[in-house]
């Protein structure tokens, strides 16, 4: 079995890596933490929200004492977003804490957390919106 592991190396090609030892995956910061604000999310409303959310990172600022962090939160119907925002922004604010909490944790840094909730309709049936959304 070494030998064919052996064999195989020297057929090979030896070039610089195509990523660097500790990167851990191919996607950016800004998608982690997209998928972050998500989670609390689903986590938080549960059955109330249907899996059609997304969200979208509008600005990222890399800053040497915090990060400053700007998303939007797309659903696609307007009661949805009422759903998000909740009695007086309390599930808004609610989302934002613990989004932040796990974006710390994730970053190993301090941020600011800005949300806006958007109401895009039928952005999954919408091509252009997918690919701005991110997806393929």
């Amino acid at each position: 079995m070494n030998e064919i592991i052996q064999d195989i190396k020297k057929h090979l090609p030896s070039d610089v890596p195509f990523y660097m030892e500790d990167d851990i995956s191919i996607h950016p910061q800004k998608f982690f933490v997209s998928e972050l604000i998500r989670e609390q999310i689903f986590y938080l409303l549960r059955d109330e929200i249907p899996y059609s959310t997304t969200i979208q990172i509008v600005n990222f600022q890399e800053n040497e004492n915090f990060d400053k962090i700007s998303a939007e939160i797309i659903v696609d119907k307007k009661s949805l977003k009422q759903i998000v925002i909740g009695n007086k922004g309390s599930m808004l604010k609610n989302i934002g804490i613990q989004s932040r909490k796990e974006i710390e944790k994730f970053l190993n840094k301090k941020i600011f957390l800005e949300l806006f909730v958007k109401v895009r309709e039928n952005w999954r049936e919408d091509e252009i919106k997918l690919k701005e959304f991110g997806y393929k």
